[in-house]
């Protein structure tokens, strides 16, 4: 294994970072290449056979520009979606994102969890598996919210994001029947985790957990008699079209150094 090949993040658009956040923890020499298919987005608007169709090609043409050790779609529309498919056209591990419902088991204690994630992530019949496995005792209630994906776009872009702003966005899952008993949610879409601080101050008293720790932890483990180069570097965030605005400074704390359009 080549000590530069990268790990190579992919999403739709800058939601990744909170998978990417706890790798660069764990592997903090990792180089990085992140790709956001900002010409694609939102996912969570698109039909299966889009993302099915679009998400193996793009990542085939990466693959074949990057040459990473480690694939990772930080995705989980895409991931619930295509990643059976990227797997057979892959010939190197992919990793992918999933919704945290069985830690969120383990933690509620009222039996009422929220699954907050896109519209295209909730309806996905791997959530009602993953609910039947791990949950089977608890209240699943699920709302897909487009306007926090966009809340959590515009935030890392360096606009103003308001808790009122994140509670609106979130409210109808808390609306529903035995929504007032939620006591854990699960950030079922990756951008999500950005708007962590705005969750937890317009919900105080419920837990919010999401798959960045344990995708980390398996990106090193499939990782963990490979070489690194001896010092970190500047990651490479690289869209798919132009950027909404120039992100590099909001981008400096997950280590990416550079921005590329493809």
């Amino acid at each position: 294994m080549d000590a530069d090949a990268p790990l190579l993040f992919f999403d739709s658009g800058v939601g990744g970072l909170s998978v990417l956040e706890p790798a660069r923890v764990l592997l903090p020499n990792a180089p990085i290449v992140y790709v956001a298919d900002n010409a694609g987005y939102p996912y969570g608007g698109r039909s299966e056979a889009e993302i099915a169709s679009r998400v193996p090609a793009l990542l085939g043409r990466l693959v074949e520009r990057f040459h990473p050790r480690l694939a990772i779609i930080a995705c989980n529309t895409a991931s619930t979606i295509a990643l059976d498919h990227v797997r057979s056209a892959l010939d190197l591990p992919v990793v992918g994102t999933v919704p945290a419902i069985k830690p969120a088991a383990e933690l509620s204690k009222s039996r009422v969890i929220g699954v907050l994630g896109t519209q295209a992530t909730v309806r996905q019949p791997y959530v009602d598996n993953l609910a039947a496995e791990f949950a089977a005792d608890c209240t699943i209630i699920r709302h897909g919210s487009p306007e926090l994906v966009d809340l959590a776009e515009a935030k890392l872009a360096g606009d103003e994001v308001t808790v009122d702003a994140v509670r609106a966005a979130a409210q109808p899952m808390f609306d529903a029947p035995s929504g007032d008993r939620i006591d854990v949610g699960v950030l079922a879409c990756t951008h999500f985790p950005l708007l962590r601080e705005e969750l937890e101050a317009a919900y105080p008293g419920v837990d919010w957990i999401d798959g960045g720790p344990g995708i980390a932890r398996r990106i090193a483990y499939l990782t963990r008699e490979q070489p690194w180069p001896a010092d970190p570097r500047g990651g490479v965030m690289i869209f798919t079209a132009e950027p909404r605005s120039p992100l590099l400074g909001a981008l400096a704390r997950y280590g990416i150094g550079e921005i590329r359009t493809l």
